[in-house]
């Protein structure tokens, strides 16, 4: 039996488009494999959001020349890097095959028709076997949690995104096919999922909008969690919180990014909305949703962002509880609008200003975990901590957290009384 390995970069989608591919080749007869060196097939799968995973991918595709020449093997490299540049790629000899986003789905016809030559598809927009993906068995990297794509592309254009130059343009899935993939996700034993799409709230297929989905999603036995993301300020709305606060299957955490507080930066980033309406779309979720966990991302150093600019996100994360976030200093991206702009925020700025903001975030998060303390949270257990007997899972609001516990917990749910609160995790005891 052939066995292949994957390595993947990047985000939630490209987690489950790896999970496709390997459900993909399990389904002709391949095996999965930890350990690089024991694969007959490499699959790299790559991320060019930022320069920094673009690096990454090309150095661990540099890395396994040597291991071309100690045994045969087929090295593919699929994803977002090669749909934006190809020409990376080709560089490196020993790559068999190059794909991109828009055909990962023939990754076995691409195996099977290697030669001697290299292949090298990229394509300019989605084919039609993207349509049954819903219907292609993933090999989940978790046997009880699972991504579920329900939309992909985005035609927002941000100025500072690549998204839509890698992705293509926004298009959702048919909620049948959404319907019948979780169902088959719950009978495999799945008990959360997590629907995924660009700009999921702008999800429509025909008369159903992102918020009948999830009723729809609901409805299945044997989920008992709904997670979604990634949700924009722009397109989140009352319907959505509506459902939110209706069904208690869906979590009560949305990842929000709000990338700026300054409406000057964010018009500059074509955001499409102010601060202004970035609070009111979190009051108005929290009227709904009391203890809902907001989540967001951010960028400093975006070209002419002051120090005015850059003290007006920081007043949006206390404004707002934002409790979780990740922070990054902006980078010029290939093809957007924003790389024509001068990148004149001095690097010494934009570090300080990202561990200013990071100093934030995790005060707040301090401050949010805090009150869970003394309280006992259903925890869906994930597997091992990092100590001895010590186990951990998430809350239904996205928190981790760690216990003592045994072997047979994980992928079960527990109730821990929670007893020490930290930045990034709590600590407490099984009930």
């Amino acid at each position: 039996m052939k066995k292949f390995f994957i390595k993947t970069f990047g985000c939630q989608m490209n987690v489950n488009d790896s999970e496709k591919i390997a459900g993909i080749l399990e389904s002709r007869g391949y095996q999965k494999t930890d350990k690089p060196e024991d694969a007959d097939v490499i699959i790299v799968n790559t991320c060019t959001v930022r320069e920094k995973p673009d690096n990454k991918a090309l150095s661990f595709i540099g890395s396994l020349k040597s291991l071309k020449k100690k045994k045969k093997l087929i090295l593919a490299v699929g994803g977002c890097l090669p749909q934006r540049a190809p020409e990376l790629i080709k560089k490196h000899k020993h790559v068999d095959i190059i794909f991109g986003t828009f055909n990962f789905m023939k990754i076995d016809k691409f195996i099977e028709n290697l030669n001697s030559e290299q292949i090298c598809e990229i394509l300019d927009g989605p084919i039609e076997e993207e349509k049954k993906l819903p219907l292609v068995k993933s090999s989940l990297e978790t046997p009880f949690s699972a991504f579920v794509t329900v939309q992909r592309g985005c035609n927002r254009f941000c100025s500072y995104c690549i998204v839509p130059f890698t992705r293509g343009r926004e298009r959702s899935v048919d909620p049948k096919l959404v319907v019948e993939e979780v169902k088959n996700l719950a009978d495999a034993g799945v008990k959360e999922v997590c629907l995924l799409g660009q700009n999921i709230d702008f999800y429509r297929y025909g008369n159903v909008d992102f918020a009948e989905l999830l009723y729809m999603v609901a409805e299945v036995k044997g989920i008992e969690r709904i997670r979604f993301q990634t949700s924009h300020p722009a397109g989140f709305n009352e319907k959505i919180a509506k459902v939110m606060s209706e069904i208690d299957k869906i979590c009560p955490f949305v990842h929000l990014p709000p990338q700026s507080g300054s409406n000057r930066i964010l018009k500059l980033m074509n955001r499409g909305y102010t601060a202004e309406e970035y609070i009111e779309k979190v009051d108005m979720l929290r009227s709904y949703v009391e203890d809902v966990c907001v989540s967001g991302d951010f960028i400093v150093g975006f070209p002419t962002e002051s120090e005015k600019d850059f003290e007006e996100t920081m007043k949006l994360v206390e404004r707002c509880r934002i409790s979780h976030g990740y922070v990054f200093e902006y980078c010029p991206r290939p093809l957007t609008k924003a790389s024509q702009m001068e990148d004149d925020v001095p690097k010494e700025v934009k570090n300080r200003r990202l561990k200013e903001l990071q100093d934030l975030l995790k005060k707040m998060a301090l401050e949010e975990s805090s009150k869970k303390v003394g309280k006992v949270e259903e925890v869906l257990v994930d597997g091992r901590g990092k100590k001895e007997n010590q186990f951990s899972g998430r809350t239904k609001d996205n928190r981790v957290v760690v216990f003592e516990g045994k072997e047979d917990l994980v992928g079960k749910f527990v109730k821990v009384r929670i007893t020490k609160a930290f930045p990034h995790h709590l600590e407490g005891v099984l009930t």
